[in-house]
């Protein structure tokens, strides 16, 4: 299913949230829901359970890796680590960039993004 994203918010702060709230939304639809839709529709619940809680840790880690949680790779000279941007085009010009590192967190709002909520400013036209 496609989405259709709204305009953003006009105030700053609301504009960062809903960034982030949409980068939550992306990894929970696209691959979160990638995961789940691959579970045998003839798993039994006990294990289907298990494989759900398998694929909610998994991208929790992925959000932990986003915020920073884990250590960079590093020598006496170099470190290496992930870093990740949320980016928002107007017309195909980038007019907002958030480096996950310095926003709010991505696990912020894990446990609502389970829910379905992704922030107060709406998303998507459903």
């Amino acid at each position: 299913m496609k989405h259709t994203l709204v305009n953003p918010p006009e105030k700053e702060r609301a504009k960062e949230l809903w960034m982030q709230h949409g980068a939550g939304f992306l990894v929970f639809e696209n691959i979160r829901k990638y995961a789940l839709d691959k579970i045998n529709p003839e798993t039994d619940e006990t294990t289907k359970a298990q494989i759900i809680k398998g694929i909610n840790d998994t991208v929790y880690g992925l959000m932990m890796q986003m915020d920073g949680v884990f250590d960079p790779l590093e020598n006496e000279q170099y470190r290496l680590e992930l870093q990740s941007n949320i980016v928002l085009f107007k017309n195909e010009e980038v007019v907002e960039v958030i480096n996950t590192l310095d926003g709010d967190g991505m696990c912020m709002a894990y446990h609502d993004w389970l829910e379905g909520d992704f922030g107060e400013d709406e998303l998507i036209n459903e």
